[in-house]
């Protein structure tokens, strides 16, 4: 799940480097990516369902031990499962989501950060869908100006104007989040962040890297 809501991606078999060390990649869609699996309701996108379905997917696949790899929102669901379920990890890899505690202190210090989270507080507004969708989506299809192929965009669109699609992934801004703070990491972990990364800044990104209580 992206910082921008997006449609689901089509499947994309492991790279040849990986399938040739004898490794399997596997990249689920998050709830409310694939039409058969788009609960309505944003209390069902909260922390303990979103871990789950991490070691439902698992556990499905026969693993029990494996390596964790997430995005965005992709990557605050890995930092919640090593935190929840450290024994099932071989390695973390979070890519561009800070540590939660990180973001949770730059959130409470950091001028930069707040503005930049400030579009998770306005997405959570109940005509978020009807100001996206409104001229021909004008504003959704801004969204991706710059960041994606001219030739995908429609195809964004088209996906996320299906029945429920665009509120499924809105539910993960309007869900509820736990208050308790996510402590060390007890896996092995990587953290890649970039300097021209637009939601998340420095304060946090650094602040990662920082060994937690």
């Amino acid at each position: 799940m992206g910082r921008r809501p997006r449609r689901r991606g089509r499947p994309r078999s492991g790279r040849p480097g990986v399938r040739r060390s004898g490794l399997r990649a596997v990249a689920p869609d998050t709830r409310g990516y694939s039409s058969g699996v788009r609960p309505p309701h944003a209390d069902v996108y909260g922390v303990s369902e979103l871990v789950g379905d991490v070691s439902a997917v698992a556990d499905a696949l026969g693993w029990d031990r494996f390596d964790l790899v997430g995005h965005d929102w992709g990557g605050a669901i890995v930092w919640w499962t090593a935190a929840r379920h450290a024994e099932r990890l071989r390695t973390l890899t979070a890519v561009s989501t800070p540590h939660p505690s990180a973001l949770g202190e730059a959130h409470r210090t950091d001028d930069d950060q707040r503005r930049r989270s400030q579009y998770q507080q306005d997405w959570r507004s109940p005509d978020t869908e009807a100001r996206f969708l409104a001229d021909d989506a004008a504003l959704l299809r801004s969204l991706y100006q710059g960041k994606v192929p001219d030739r995908h965009v429609d195809e964004y669109v088209r996906r996320l104007s299906e029945p429920g699609a665009l509120s499924a992934a809105l539910n993960y801004y309007r869900a509820d989040r736990p208050d308790a703070a996510v402590g060390k990491i007890q896996v092995p972990t990587l953290y890649v962040w970039g300097t021209e990364d637009v939601a998340f800044g420095s304060t946090a990104a650094h602040a990662t890297e920082r060994p937690r209580t």
